[in-house]
């Protein structure tokens, strides 16, 4: 999503204790490490369309205030834009992350996500003319390592490569997301931005979740985690992060990427039982590692 003007990390509003921003940077990580738990739970009972519709209305319905207070700054004739940009940022990376809960643990898709950064910086550069720097290509060179890494692990017998590869597919598509999102809608109130996608991917989900809607009673602990990633994971995270991007600057903010593979990996470990393989261990330092590399200053 779109970042607005960074404020100068070092630079905090008076009345802001320090101890304030590493908390709700903690916080965040830890909420949105926890989504890929709530996926590995509901998924395989919702299936991934359902799940996800659930998890964009009830994001939208967090942040509708948000866009209700910003309407007048988003006249119709950029909701053709939102919709395509809902689709490439939001309904179908989301649906990818969910089908690969079915099919993986939780940090392989929490993994794979980290690489959104490096995707950022090369999708500019395919398609947006600007340039990337020796540290950069060989952040990417380490990253794509990792995910080869990753896709080779064999969690319980099973072939996790599939769901690294979708998860790898999700990144590229935020990556694409990131750089159309601030040429798209610069100037306007991001969190509305925000908000105005989910409605958007809502809808456009809404077709395939209702043909696809299991006809088995759901239980008690996938309705509770789906209901949880839209709420806690979609809604209230961005919600979150763009008051911390606010205060703080996309910089400071951004590193909450190094953390939320890593707090994934400890809620499946300590909520579903699920091991960290030598394989996932070696794909998360390589990949974050790319992730620090390209966001070293020059």
């Amino acid at each position: 999503m779109k970042n607005p003007a960074p404020t100068p990390a070092s630079v905090l509003p008076a009345g802001v204790p320090a101890w304030l921003t590493p908390l709700e940077l903690g916080l965040l990580a830890g909420v949105w490490g926890a989504s890929f738990l709530f996926q590995r739970v509901a998924a395989p009972e919702f299936g991934a369309a359902p799940l996800v519709e659930l998890r964009l209305a009830f994001g939208a319905l967090v942040l509708l205030p948000f866009l209700w207070l910003a309407r007048a700054k988003l006249p119709w004739r950029l909701w053709p834009r939102l919709a395509l940009v809902s689709a490439i940022n939001t309904a179908v990376p989301f649906t990818l992350f969910a089908w690969g809960a079915q099919r993986a643990p939780a940090g392989v898709g929490a993994i794979t996500n980290a690489m959104a950064v490096l995707f950022t910086a090369l999708v500019a550069f395919l398609f947006f003319r600007e340039r990337i720097a020796l540290r950069k290509w060989i952040a990417l060179a380490v990253g794509f390592l990792g995910v080869v890494v990753l896709a080779s692990d064999k969690t319980g017998g099973g072939d996790i490569g599939p769901a690294a590869a979708a998860g790898t597919f999700a990144a590229f598509l935020y990556g694409i997301g990131a750089n159309l999102v601030p040429r798209w809608f610069a100037g306007l109130p991001p969190v509305a931005v925000a908000a105005a996608t989910l409605v958007c991917a809502s809808l456009l989900t809404l077709p395939f979740a209702l043909a696809q809607w299991p006809a088995q009673p759901i239980s008690a602990p996938a309705w509770g985690s789906a209901v949880a990633v839209g709420v806690l994971s979609t809604g209230w995270a961005y919600a979150m992060y763009y008051r911390l991007i606010s205060r703080v600057g996309a910089a400071r903010a951004v590193t909450v990427t190094y953390l939320v593979p890593l707090a994934a990996v400890a809620w499946a470990w300590g909520l579903l039982g699920e091991a960290l393989t030598w394989p996932m261990g070696i794909a998360c330092g390589l990949i974050l590692g790319s992730v620090a590399i390209s966001q070293r200053s020059r």
